[in-house]
């Protein structure tokens, strides 16, 4: 309130409007259900939002269904390097193209002390599973040792039939991570070793067996807005969201098809977003904007597959700095629906690597990301 005098000397109260006031448009209210049924213009509108608005309507319904304290950390370790017979476009591990990764025989995970990840992945670089059964039993072995200590455990291995998802269930596989990568249109401008149906099979599998779903995509690849909109349109036509949703920007590898590309929103509410490979080439005010949009995990370590990564102890600082927490194996609500059989751990454990190999994955976090 103001206080003037009029014409006549007596006292007048007045308001005072800001000079920033503007009417503002009346805001639709957040849903409170998770939908199946999004139509790719709905989707449209949403992405081509100003981007300040829809990170805080992003923030709002992130804080309908998450903890906005809590940051899980993650660790992604490439088991098998290269060989792939695939010819993915973005993928230094492809045996099609000279890049600096050379090929590794599966390793072995051993298990040894705490440091702070409560997820553990492991990748390799593998179409699929037809012929490594000796391979496989070595990674359900494996799989069975990391859930024995009260973590999370995921893989990514290529195409699965329902039999494999089924034995790794078995074995406590805790998520499998199969990415979309993009659009349907787009997809075959970037791999044509395997279809975009045999991937969403492989998800159909892994689903089916009672396994979580890890899926996301990689911006980047030379794809339109429709395109980005077209991926997260496919997700969210699945009749359970993915669990998780890893967002990556693309890193030029040299040697593939896509080196001289140039490195560059969402509506699945209950979803933990997982910031990937690249994200040590944003800064930590970018970073708290992804947060602040609902992003809630990081991989976190010195590399993840074949790219660099941000080393653990910037991570638990720059988290301490925004006041972040870090999330336990199993406390996201979807998780503990899925998995309610296995006690929590005491400790996390960190793990040390027998052999040797070129860590990486041709991805790169992105910048303005967003729940919706």
């Amino acid at each position: 309130m103001a206080k003037t005098l009029d014409m006549h000397g007596n006292i007048r109260l007045q308001h005072r409007t800001l000079a920033t006031h503007a009417t503002s448009r009346p805001r639709p209210p957040l849903p409170t259900a998770t939908r199946h049924d999004w139509s790719k213009p709905e989707i449209q509108t949403i992405y081509n939002t100003p981007l300040l608005e829809l990170v805080f309507q992003a923030a709002g319904v992130h804080r309908l269904n998450h903890d906005p304290s809590k940051i899980q950390l993650c660790t992604l370790m490439n088991i098998k390097t290269g060989g792939c017979s695939e010819d993915c476009s973005y993928c230094s591990q492809s045996s099609r193209y000279s890049t600096p990764t050379e090929a590794s025989r599966l390793l072995d995970v051993e298990p040894s002390k705490a440091n702070g990840s409560t997820r553990f992945c492991m990748g390799a670089a593998w179409r699929d599973l037809a012929g490594r059964k000796r391979g496989f039993e070595r990674i359900l072995t494996m799989v069975r040792e990391i859930r024995g200590m009260g973590m999370e455990v995921c893989t990514t291995l290529g195409m699965l039939s329902p039999e494999q998802a089924r034995q790794l269930k078995q074995a406590g596989l805790t998520a499998y991570n199969h990415n979309l990568d993009t659009s349907r249109e787009f997809y075959p401008e970037v791999i044509t070793t395997r279809s975009y149906d045999e991937r969403l099979d492989t998800i159909s599998a892994v689903r089916d067996a009672g396994i979580s779903v890890c899926s996301g995509g990689i911006l980047g690849l030379g794809e339109s807005d429709q395109d980005r909109v077209g991926l997260i349109w496919e997700v969210s036509r699945m009749p359970e969201h993915p669990e998780s949703f890893p967002v990556n920007a693309l890193v030029p590898i040299p040697g593939t098809p896509l080196e001289n590309n140039e490195p560059v929103k969402i509506v699945l509410p209950t979803t933990i977003i997982r910031l990937a490979a690249g994200r040590n080439t944003l800064s930590e005010a970018e970073q708290a904007m992804c947060f602040m949009a609902g992003a809630n995990a990081v991989f976190t370590g010195e590399k993840m597959l074949t790219t660099p990564c941000s080393p653990w102890d910037e991570d638990k600082a720059m988290m301490g700095r925004w006041g972040l927490q870090g999330l336990g194996s199993f406390e996201q609500i979807r998780m503990k629906e899925h998995e309610t059989s296995q006690p929590q751990p005491r400790s996390t454990p960190e793990f040390n690597i027998r052999g040797s190999a070129t860590i990486g994955y041709t991805g790169h976090c992105l910048y303005h990301f967003v729940r919706i």
